[in-house]
């Protein structure tokens, strides 16, 4: 059940980000979730596009671990 919970949340964190990611590059005046970060574009595009690979990451290690218990 762990492993369900930690898969969905790595994937709402990979679609909110890489969302977020893209609009960032599309259209500049978006600033998305953390547009209060200091520091302007580059730290704001590093941080999502960081949160984005956390997020395929945890996605992609909490299905694996879930079909190595047998559950998929």
């Amino acid at each position: 059940m762990k492993y369900d919970v930690l898969q969905v949340l790595g994937m709402v964190l990979l679609v909110v980000c890489a969302q977020a990611l893209v609009r960032l590059l599309v259209d500049d005046g978006e600033r998305g979730l953390l547009g209060g970060l200091p520091g302007g574009f580059l730290p704001l595009l590093l941080v999502y596009a960081v949160l984005t690979v956390v997020g395929v990451l945890l996605t992609g290690w909490a299905h694996s671990r879930a079909k190595a218990l047998g559950r998929r």
